[in-house]
């Protein structure tokens, strides 16, 4: 038989090879920049095609490789993560074809391919990312088993059925050890390791906010977070979920004052109504948890920070839970720090000079103790003069005047910036606040859905005896003004406009949030709780590790148990075999445990020439059943029944003489 690195591929043996790859290649594509995952994709359609009838040269290989190489790395900035990371690997993975040539080629990148499945997990672990890599793993054994026949010689005689059936029988043999493991195996608290951060982040809320910045995110149909309310929700006009505080201001964007991190949470007074609820964030790669406003307290695993932002104590790069309560501020921070109070006055010099002049001629009119009627009469001004709309040129240097003075339409990006601005000229001390306003009920599952469009910007005023007042600019428009917004581009005949397609997407998403329950959100806490009903939550981890060591015996119990049941004919026909070799064995012609069957049958057949023609025929129909089932058509029923029925001579009939 021919070594497999000289065993050239045919038809079928090359077609199976490709058809792994690429199911493997898939779940990684649309977790990778558009402009890799189309650049892989072609490139490994175009290599498949150039290097049918034969390998791509070397230099040819190497100039498509650093080609793709340096795409990935230019789209990334040259910033390593693990997004680059999978990045490279796809683009490996695309001219790995170029050198399929023999067996050993197409077996290198079929166990090449399956890193693609799992590298996929550190970017999504949702559930179509699972059926995907799930897919190409499938795939991928089928391929080695395809391979390990054509080497074989009995390639041509096993069907494509019979392939995946032989694939699901090996996937349904390990299930119930993988579900054990999943379930039983003790869980950690926090993570032994971590995992790099990507090296481009994905849309979210940041620590700062610039001009056209924002629209990328509010395009952004994903879930950031859903909540489900203990009692009655708070009405959607009061859904503001707090993120990040942008105090500093140079002129362009807004970011956080990351100096005053030491300082303590201020004092709050809040209002009657509370709400409790349960928020399951989306990973973001940040450390910024969303929260309504206003928190009563810090959960276990984040912080209040001195502006009341919520921070974890570790980047969200998975599913998290959180419970809260929360209630709107009666009195929020009423003695506002000098230090704080300046940071949240300053503007620099030399940007927009008529919003300057306009808060302080207002203030000149007003007098020092006019601050509610200075906000009062910006909102009025917005609500008589600007409209909403999302198409809005990129401001100049001047982006408060050009806003307030000429274009007088924008978002809530433009209208939180221009209202801060000359909230302060006016000597009001303000803040930028972002999060998310809003969101959807499903009436399924009965929570809320918060997209990442429902990103919004709102600011925060303080005011003498009440501290920081929350003031959405953007709410104060008309409605007759609202001239575009992100639904009304979506739904202009689009897929979402059909008939019976939104609640179709609500089953989509009660279906993800159940996958995140069950599965994303399985951690410590989870699996103590799923083993209280059972007296087991006080065992600890020796008590889980002896669980799960008792699972998995039953579990490779189970394996063996399939395994010999797969095989029972084969077993009939071994037991009449070794039953054959016992009875020649009573006669003191045992087989020697090195000797090969016909040898022994050789060996026998000398010395008993009577038994000898017909142990012979017997012995080659076993090898035949035993090496080359189909290529001999042995038939087991018939070879077991004639191995039970022959009995050697008990003696020997004298030989004859030459």
């Amino acid at each position: 038989m021919p070594r497999a690195e000289a065993l050239p591929l045919d038809r079928a043996a090359r077609g199976w090879a490709l058809a792994a790859a690429a199911a493997c290649l898939l779940p990684l594509l649309p977790q990778l920049p558009a402009a890799i995952a189309w650049g892989c994709a072609g490139a490994g359609v175009l290599v498949a095609l150039a290097g049918r009838h034969r390998p791509l040269p070397g230099w040819l290989r190497i100039a498509l490789a650093l080609c793709l190489f340096g795409v990935v790395l230019s789209i990334s900035r040259f910033s390593l993560g693990r997004d680059t990371a999978c990045a490279l690997l796809a683009a490996m993975l695309a001219i790995k074809p170029g050198e399929l040539a023999s067996l050993r080629d197409a077996r290198s990148l079929v166990g090449f391919a399956l890193f693609a499945p799992f590298s996929t997990f550190l970017l999504d672990q949702g559930p179509l990312s699972l059926v995907l890599g799930l897919l190409g793993a499938v795939v991928a054994l089928a391929a080695l088993a395809q391979l390990s026949e054509r080497e074989s010689g009995e390639a041509a005689r096993v069907a494509p059925r019979q392939r995946l059936a032989l694939v699901g029988r090996l996937l349904l043999v390990g299930l119930p050890l993988a579900l054990s493991a999943f379930w039983l195996f003790p869980r950690l608290g926090t993570p032994l390791w971590g995992v790099p951060e990507r090296a481009l982040a994905r849309p979210g809320l940041s620590d700062e906010m610039a001009p056209g910045e924002w629209l990328d995110l509010m395009n952004d149909e994903r879930p950031a977070l859903r909540a489900s309310f203990s009692g009655q929700p708070p009405p959607q006009s009061q859904m503001y979920w707090r993120g990040p505080v942008l105090m500093d201001y140079d002129g362009r964007t807004w970011t956080r004052a990351r100096r005053f991190e030491a300082l303590p949470p201020p004092e709050v007074e809040p209002a009657r109504a509370r709400w409790r609820y349960e928020m399951v964030l989306e990973p973001t790669e940040r450390r910024t948890v969303v929260a309504l406003e206003l928190p009563d307290a810090a959960p276990q695993a984040a912080r209040l920070s001195w502006d009341y932002t919520l921070e974890a104590r570790a980047p969200l790069v998975s599913v998290s839970r959180w419970r809260m309560d929360a209630a709107p501020p009666r009195r929020f921070e009423p003695r506002l720090l000098p230090f704080i109070r300046e940071s949240a006055l300053r503007l620099p010099d030399g940007f927009n000079p008529r919003t300057v002049a306009l808060g302080r001629q207002w203030r000149r009119e007003l007098g020092s103790t006019g601050d509610a009627a200075i906000v009062e009469r910006a909102m009025a001004m917005i609500r008589a003069e600007f409209g909403y709309t999302l198409a809005t040129p990129l401001p100049g240097r001047h982006s408060a005047d050009e806003f307030l003075f000429e274009w007088k339409r924008g978002f809530c990006e433009h209208f939180a910036s221009g209202f801060a601005i000359l909230m302060r000229a006016a000597g009001i001390p303000s803040r930028v606040v972002t999060g998310y306003a809003g969101g959807t009920r499903n009436p399924i599952g009965d929570y809320w859905i918060v997209r990442n469009q429902d990103a919004h910007a709102w600011v925060e005023v303080w005011l003498d005896g009440r501290g920081w007042v929350r003031v959405d600019p953007t709410a104060a428009v008309a409605p007759e003004r609202i001239y575009d917004t992100i639904d009304d581009r979506a739904s202009g005949g689009g897929f979402t406009a059909l008939p019976g397609v939104g609640p179709m997407l609500d089953v989509g998403d009660w279906l993800r949030r159940g996958w995140n329950d069950m599965v994303l959100g399985f951690d410590a806490a989870r699996q103590v709780a799923m083993l209280r009903p059972l007296g087991l939550d006080g065992a600890g981890w020796r008590g889980l590790v002896g669980l799960f060591a008792a699972s998995a015996l039953l579990a490779l119990a189970w394996m063996l148990w399939l395994t010999a049941r797969a095989d029972r004919g084969g077993d009939r026909v071994l037991a009449a075999w070794r039953r054959l070799g016992a009875r020649y064995a009573r006669l003191g012609l045992a087989r020697a445990p090195h000797e090969p069957s016909l040898q022994w049958a050789r060996r026998v057949a000398a010395l008993r020439p009577a038994d000898g023609g017909a142990l012979l025929a017997l012995t080659e129909r076993f090898e035949n059943w035993r090496y080359a089932p189909r290529a001999t058509g042995a038939d087991p029923a018939s070879l077991i029944r004639d191995l039970r029925r022959h009995r050697p001579a008990r003696t020997a009939r004298p030989e004859s003489s030459p």
